[in-house]
């Protein structure tokens, strides 16, 4: 039988048997261990996976149990050393068999008797991990340089060392029957809204797959559906702080084992473009910086297809203008050599993830200056091609959200490719799709351009501007929190 309930035999022998069944123990499965005691007279074992236990609380709690006498069991041995003798806090008592298997394998210890039909799960385990370090991809000049690790409960941890509020909840939910991968939805009960939390709760349970190897990013594509539409329909961070923001604001957090990124949802377009600097500085920096980036994001898809068609078409340049355009006559038409440009880009770029840390500034310069210039020199490129294609990649690259700055890309493929085949209506045709896909996709049932549509103009302005928090009393009205404002004093 593999799945389903089994109770526990009260027979320790037929538990031993099924376990090792089960389990393939010995030559095929040398790090698995079912270890036979004695407690108080009675027969017990232990299973457990070597390298997820502790060894000091595990050594202190077997030492325990070896020195229990036949007295102190009785009567109701299993009770007794659940209450009274094992020293540890997290011990939970378990009747079925399978759970136990599973439970040993996230990590516990599982501690079997003989003559009881129940074990218990002694959560003894420590994870190979490594200690919490600033994310690289959203790191700041100035706060905490703490970020997510790939065990769930460090994580959790490090939200609610942040938020000490009781409401704050986590919930823990298994999904994918071989890997059984523990997520968890963390919210503030008298914040959030009751049906985005159901929601989302509902989603994850409907996962039906085996293995969520891939972590966060498997739930993803299971709670959104969102397979062929480029942006984004969730946000990720590194960043507790931005985690625990998202939260007071009404947002929920979905946090899964082994991956050291949190998805927050729901989200719109633009809390993509925000980026915890901003929030480090004074108001007046703060808008300066998301200006800038603002700016740098517009150009990183529209740079190019503006002056591919005025490139192409230099009717429609006025002429204070004229200049704008190649002096020389290009072998290659203009669009395919951006498109050959960004390809080779995302070479360097790839080929340099791949690359060794000493080796990777040196692949670099080669490929944006060695390779580059004799491209120019040979006429495989013209000169401002390689301009806007560095310029471009700075916006891509100055852009606070991966998955976003990769949406992007592709839609400046796409409108390169619709500009230099049918010059301005390729243009307008390729904006129009994507306004039209943008204010039509509403992730989890919210608009995903709000507060630009539907118009919300008080919500826009603190999108342009950085707000002071002294004046940032009210969350946001699309999530259409329980609490929505923040600066009424809680009632005990």
């Amino acid at each position: 039988m593999t799945g389903g309930k089994v109770k526990i035999s009260k027979k320790l022998e037929d538990n031993n048997a099924y376990v090792k069944d089960r389990l393939g123990l010995g030559e095929n499965n040398f790090d698995v261990i079912l270890k036979e005691i004695i407690i108080g007279g009675k027969k017990a074992a232990l299973l457990f996976v070597d390298g997820f236990t502790s060894n000091d609380i595990s050594t202190f709690i077997l030492r325990t149990l070896l020195n229990t006498k036949r007295e102190e069991l009785l009567p109701g041995p299993l009770d007794k050393l659940l209450r009274e003798i094992i020293p540890y806090v997290e011990v939970t008592p378990v009747n079925d068999l399978e759970e136990a298997i599973r439970e040993a394998l996230a990590g516990p210890m599982v501690l079997f008797m003989d003559g009881e039909r129940q074990a218990l799960i002694i959560d003894t385990r420590q994870y190979p991990g490594r200690s919490p370090e600033e994310p690289d991809i959203e790191k700041i000049t100035r706060g905490s340089r703490d970020g997510f690790v790939e065990t769930l409960i460090f994580n959790i941890t490090l939200i609610r060392r942040r938020i000490r509020d009781p409401q704050l909840r986590a919930e823990a939910i298994k999904a994918g029957t071989r890997s059984v991968s523990d997520v968890a939805i963390m919210y503030i009960n008298d914040i959030a809204r009751p049906e985005i939390v159901a929601q989302i709760r509902a989603r994850i349970k409907k996962i039906e797959i085996d293995a969520l190897p891939m972590a966060e990013k498997s739930v993803e594509e299971f709670i959104t559906g969102n397979f062929w539409n480029p942006f984004p329909a969730v946000r990720y961070t590194e960043r507790p702080d931005v985690a625990a923001t998202h939260l007071l604001e009404g947002h929920v957090i979905i946090v899964v084992d082994t991956s050291p990124s949190v998805m927050i949802v729901p989200v719109t377009f633009f809390h993509h473009l925000q980026h915890a600097e901003e929030f480090r500085h004074s108001p007046v920096i703060g808008t300066y910086i998301r200006w800038v980036r603002m700016l740098g994001i517009f150009l990183s898809f529209v740079l190019i297809p503006v002056w591919l068609l005025f490139a192409t078409e230099p009717r429609l340049l006025p002429e204070a203008l004229k200049f704008i355009g190649p002096k020389e006559k290009a072998n290659i038409p203009l669009y395919l050599q951006f498109i050959f440009a960004h390809f080779g880009l995302d070479l360097i770029r790839m080929a340099s993830i791949h690359t060794p840390s000493p080796f990777a500034t040196a692949l670099g310069l080669v490929g944006a200056l060695l390779i580059g210039q004799i491209a120019v020199e040979v006429g495989f490129f013209v000169p401002e091609v390689l301009l806007y294609t560095g310029l471009v990649a700075i916006g891509i690259f100055s852009t606070p959200s991966w998955e976003l700055s990769m949406a992007n890309r592709v839609i400046l493929l796409m409108l390169i490719l619709l500009t230099g085949l049918l010059k301005l209506p390729g243009l307008l045709l390729g904006m129009g799709l994507i306004l039209l896909r943008m204010v039509t996709f509403r992730p989890f049932g919210f608009p995903y351009m709000w507060p630009l549509f539907p118009l919300n103009l008080k919500a826009l302005l603190s999108i342009v501007l950085r707000r002071p928090m002294p004046v940032s009393l009210y969350r946001p009205d699309f999530l259409r929190t329980r609490d929505s404002d923040r600066s009424k004093r809680r009632k005990k």
